[in-house]
């Protein structure tokens, strides 16, 4: 066999196959036109109006307890982007690292998927999905196609209170394409009704190991292998954006 042909089978043979993405826990968000601060109060009358759903997942870890860590939030969109109002029950905040792009995933932190077109498939070293880390500075951290961390805090406006061991944080996110180029300005996609949306939302908790001890997220992963959200958008849930 040609040698140059066999070294394309070989090539083809090694990359991951992901088919389209087949839509699953479809969550219906409804729209808003009130006007909003991100500040980690929820006074917006429309988040009265907005039910809860879990963070409940076990992505990686062994058990915790309901004082160690608890989670939920509520989701809503606008034009601009996603709002989301997370409430984070965390005994222990931890962070080890001075330098954001250093083990930034072993870090306390809320983490923000989101596919903009719902397309779905690889996304570990591209903008075909994002996998965004929001850190208690609000420093939003992801991997860039180089495999090298980046600063995405342009692309989530955070904020968050503090109550006890409860935190209650406000994100509003703006989604961009997988044409985005890092170093290239470039505007956010603008949302419309009956859209859809790929999306999942996790928390990294670390009570004071060298490693994150527990990954909890808001979508159901099947197989061994949950830790999956930073590679493959398939296993994000499905947002349709509603009026």
């Amino acid at each position: 066999m040609n040698k140059l042909l066999l070294f394309l089978i070989t090539c083809f043979i090694s990359i991951p196959i992901y088919a389209q993405k087949k839509d699953h826990h479809l969550i219906e968000v409804k729209k808003t036109l009130e006007e909003v601060t991100i500040d980690g109060v929820a006074n917006e009358s429309f988040w009265e109006q907005t039910q809860w759903l879990d963070i409940d997942q076990l992505w990686m870890g062994g058990p915790y307890s309901a004082e160690d860590f608890s989670g939920r939030y509520k989701i809503r969109w606008n034009n601009e982007g996603i709002l989301l109002l997370v409430e984070i029950v965390d005994d222990v905040i931890f962070d080890q690292y001075q330098d954001p792009f250093t083990l930034w995933w072993d870090d306390d932190c809320v983490e923000v998927f989101v596919d903009q077109d719902n397309s779905g498939g690889e996304h570990q070293y591209n903008h075909n999905a994002f996998a965004y880390h929001v850190a208690y500075n609000s420093r939003v951290i992801d991997i860039a196609p180089d495999k090298l961390p980046r600063d995405y805090s342009s692309h989530i406006t955070a904020a968050h209170t503090k109550k006890e061991t409860t935190y209650t944080w406000e994100l509003f996110v703006k989604l961009y394409d997988d044409s985005f180029t890092d170093g290239v300005a470039a505007q956010s996609q603008p949302l419309y009704p009956n859209s859809k949306v790929g999306f999942a939302l996790a928390y990294c908790d670390n009570d004071g190991s060298k490693e994150r001890e527990n990954f909890i997220g808001s979508v159901y992963v099947p197989g061994e292998d949950k830790n999956q959200g930073w590679i493959n958008a398939d296993i994000f849930s499905t947002l349709v954006l509603m009026n």
